[in-house]
Order: C-alpha cells, then structure tokens, then sequence
C-alpha cells in the first residue's frame, strides 16, 4: 500500500505539463512572428489592462517627407541646403527625410566639409558650425533656448525650426503618415481585454491629438523628451490594479529605458533599433502591430491550459491518494495516476501549438 501511495504521489505531470504549456505558446507565437523571450511574460500579457505606444515608427510608418519648405527671407533652396548640411551626420527619420529631399531637389552634392562641429541635442535637434556659423536645426524648445525669434509654425505635422546665430532662417513641415493597421490593432486591443491605451509623442500637442483621435486612442501625452516618457510611463505604473500589467510599444534607442521599465516591452523587430530590440521582452519580427492582440490571446489561451492541467492533475491524483491510503487502488490505478496522468496532461499541453 505505501509503494501505491509514493507511485501516485509522484509529480510527474505537473513538472512536465506546466513549462511545456508555456513552451507551446512561445513557439505558437514564434510561428505568429512573435518572439516572446520568457514564459513569465507570456502569462503578464494575459494581464495586460493598460498598453502605451510611441507614435513615431510604432503607430506610424516612420517614413518621414517633407511637405512644406517656409523660409524666411530666404531662398526655398538654400533653406534646403542649410537644413540638409545641419542634419547630415544624423541618422534620425528626420533627418533622413531632409536629405532625401535635398536629394530629390537636385540641387547638386552636398559638401560635409563645410560642416564642423555637429552635436545632437536630445530631445531638441541639431546644432553644427557650417562656413563658420553656428546654426540650429530643431524644434520650438531649441529655439526659446538659444534666443531665436523664430515664427511659430501651426501646418499639421513635424516643423523644423532653422536658425543661424540668433537670425531666423525658415521653417521645414515634415509629415509622417499613420499605419493602416493602427486603428485596427487599437479595436482588437480593447476586444482582448486592455483597459486604457495611451499615445506617447515628442510632436506637437495638435499633431499628436490628431494621429490619436483618428486610432481611437484614450489619452495622449505631446511634447514629451525622451526622460519624460519614463515618468509617464512612472506614473500610470502607479495607477494599475494589483494584479494588472502595463505594456509599451516601441522602436527608437530613445524607448529603450521605457521598455525596460514598463511590466511588458515590445519591440518592433524589423525598423526598431537594437537597443529597443535588446531592453524588449517581446519583439514583433515584421512591426505589425496586429499581432500585439494575436499573442495576448495565445497568452490567455496558453494560461487557461495551464489551470486545466494543474486542476486535473491535482484532482485525479487526490482522488487516487485517498483510495490507494485506503487500499482500494492498486498498482495499475496508481500507474495511471503518475503516468497516464502525464500523458493527458501533455496532450493536453500539446493544444498550445495549435492556438491561432
């Protein structure tokens, strides 16, 4: 009677059931073109209530074009050539875009020699020595901070103030257009059981409502640096339930200290930077932000076989336990209860892999 009782008291199919649940639903998602780094942040994005989002290159294609060149007593093409010069060692969107389009203009080769002493201000813009000026090439804050008397710019999108010393140059309006996906994905999150999702933006506060009332986004946050989404990103931690997980999405090395701190960080694996990809738990391998719902209902799904197999395994073995305690089981009863137990429970943890 004690050889039944230790045979069916063996944990066998807890051991083996409950990772291998996890392990199907890291590889359903895999199959998915998700790459979810742990089994502790698949069963977080089964809790996941508040989700935030960086809007450039996550909830838009980061294909920044400029739209409008505006100068300022000034030449069209020489505010070109100026912007493009300023931003040439940068290999921000931005200034990508500025290039191309100095580019597109052909206006001939631009000469980097005539640039010295280019520095990135975070969260601000440019600033470089070109033929012995200093010019600044950036946003409102660069402006108000180095004493520029520059012409406010309300065209939709993001603006690039210009500046040589403290004389105003001009202004360059650069557009981004939203994913197709977005408003989508935003639908399908809320389906799946997100509370609140939120839009994080460095743009202008009327960019940034706009791109998020077209998605149906709950709250949005403009004009933030890159430290300030962390304190954001702080202070909705502090608002979520006990046992309620906040995700962010993001691309750029600027959100990588976000998606260290936030519960769930997710990536974009295709655009995104290394740093984001490296600080991520998941990473979206091809940026279809679509998939964020798929695999929180693979997490879900994966969580609810864990509990059938942690149930049913507890409850059959109990079951036995008592009669083999009271011996009415015998050995094949208390085989079962160890073996046959397992081989339901992996068969039952086998459904993962087929969660769609």
């Amino acid at each position: 009677r004690a050889c039944i009782f230790l045979v069916i008291s063996c944990p066998c199919a807890l051991v083996i059931s409950v990772p291998l649940s996890f392990f199907g639903g890291i590889g359903a998602a895999s199959r998915n073109g998700v790459l979810v780094k742990g089994s502790n942040y698949l069963e977080a994005l089964s809790e996941m209530k508040t989700i935030v989002f960086d809007k450039t290159g996550t909830l838009t294609k980061g294909e920044f074009v400029v739209s409008e060149v505006i100068p300022n007593g000034w030449e069209k093409e020489g505010l070109l050539e100026v912007a493009a010069l300023a931003e040439g060692y940068s290999d921000h969107p931005i200034s990508a875009a500025l290039k191309k389009a100095y580019e597109e203009a052909e206006l001939g080769e631009l000469s980097m020699d005539r640039v010295e002493q280019a520095e990135e201000i975070a969260g601000h813009g440019i600033k470089a020595k070109i033929d012995g000026r200093v010019v600044y090439a950036g946003n409102a804050k660069l402006m108000e901070e180095k004493g520029v008397e520059y012409e406010p710019c309300t065209v939709p999108g993001t603006v690039v103030y210009l500046a040589a010393e403290k004389e105003f140059l001009g202004t360059i309006v650069i557009s981004d257009t939203v994913k197709p996906e977005a408003k989508r994905a935003i639908a399908q999150l809320k389906q799946s059981g997100v509370k609140k999702t939120v839009m994080l933006t460095g743009d202008r506060k009327d960019v940034g409502e706009a791109v998020a009332e077209s998605l149906g986004i709950d709250e949005v946050y403009t004009d933030l640096l890159p430290g300030d989404k962390v304190d954001k990103v702080e202070a909705l931690l502090g608002e979520l339930g006990e046992k309620e997980k906040l995700g962010f999405v993001g691309d750029g090395i600027n959100d990588a200290p976000v998606l260290s701190r936030a519960d769930i960080g997710i990536a974009m694996g295709s655009m995104g930077s290394d740093a984001a990809i490296e600080a991520a738990d998941v990473v979206l391998m091809d940026d279809n932000i679509l998939k964020i719902s798929s695999i929180m209902r693979i997490a879900g799904k994966t969580l609810q076989i864990v509990h059938q197999n942690i149930v049913f395994a507890l409850g059959v073995k109990v079951l036995v336990l008592i009669l083999g305690a009271l011996g009415m089981a015998n050995m094949w009863e208390a085989v079962f209860a160890d073996v046959g137990v397992s081989v339901i429970a992996i068969l039952n943890s086998m459904r993962t892999l087929k969660v769609k």
